[in-house]
């Protein structure tokens, strides 16, 4: 439930949705040295989805890899390839200062198998019927606007028995790997850290806007950390343990940590009820 404090503040700034229209997007995906990958999951997806090719935006770190895609990605499957910078982080904050503020931007990894749905009946999940996923981000962005928010993601794990027929805004985790967010240059945005990223983004928001959008009927088909491309981390434990340190540290009312035996350490988002 939002706070009376947080609900003037999103108030205020409901305003900045303006820009792009209501259901208008682009889609941006940092990619590098997956061409193929790319070409035959995520731009997949995207097209069984009916999603215009038009407003697919491919980020890639130099000019060598703009050859490289320009010359392995089927033409009917992209918009534009764009030449940013390496890195996921620092491709992911050259995303948003790209686009004009109030643009509606879905933010997709380049191994997206498929964005699948929770039966009705709550047993199984299933991909989204051919031409949908197109229908489902503009009602996404609808959802946002209505609520006066600017990001909205998707329920993290691709397990029937946890998800649930509902949408929620308080405090919840947004996963990296595709979600969607309304442009805004505010350096109170960024994220500081390279590793849990996408916790510290999801924070962010909660905190400038009173709420984050999650689909909680909706997952993804995906590898995590599968070779190659950008998010290729050395050390990842121990790069993992400081970040989710430096985020208990500088959220303690809202991280609470766990290490489990495999190395790893995992972070839980909380927010006290008002």
């Amino acid at each position: 439930m939002l706070t009376k404090k947080f609900a003037q503040r999103r108030e205020r700034k409901t305003q900045r949705h303006g820009g792009a229209s209501k259901s208008s997007y682009v889609v941006a995906i940092p990619s590098y040295n997956r061409v193929q990958k790319l070409a035959e999951k995520t731009l997949a997806t995207l097209k069984r989805g009916g999603v215009p090719r038009s407003c697919i935006h491919v980020f890639v770190a130099n000019e060598a890899e703009h050859k490289a895609y320009a010359e392995g990605l089927p033409k009917d499957l992209y918009g534009k390839i764009v030449v940013g910078v390496k890195g996921i982080t620092p491709q992911r904050r050259f995303i948003v200062k790209y686009f004009k503020e109030g643009t509606n931007v879905v933010s997709m990894d380049d191994d997206v198998e498929e964005v699948m749905k929770l039966s009705r009946d709550g047993k199984s999940i299933k991909p989204f019927q051919t031409g949908h996923l197109d229908k489902f981000y503009k009602e996404a962005f609808q959802v946002c606007r209505d609520k006066g928010l600017f990001i909205w993601g998707v329920y993290p794990v691709k397990n029937p028995f946890f998800m649930k027929q509902e949408t929620t805004f308080d405090l919840k985790f947004i996963l990296g790997t595709t979600y969607g967010f309304i442009v805004r240059h505010d350096a109170d945005l960024v994220p500081t850290v390279a590793e849990k990223e996408d916790y510290e983004n999801s924070i962010r928001y909660y905190l400038k806007d009173g709420g984050v959008v999650r689909f909680n009927n909706v997952c993804l088909k995906t590898v995590f950390h599968s070779p190659g491309g950008l998010g290729l981390i050395e050390n990842r434990f121990e790069v993992n343990k400081q970040a989710a340190e430096t985020l208990q540290s500088r959220y303690p009312d809202l991280v609470k940590i766990r290490h489990r035996e495999n190395g790893m350490t995992e972070i839980r988002l909380h927010a006290k009820k008002t």
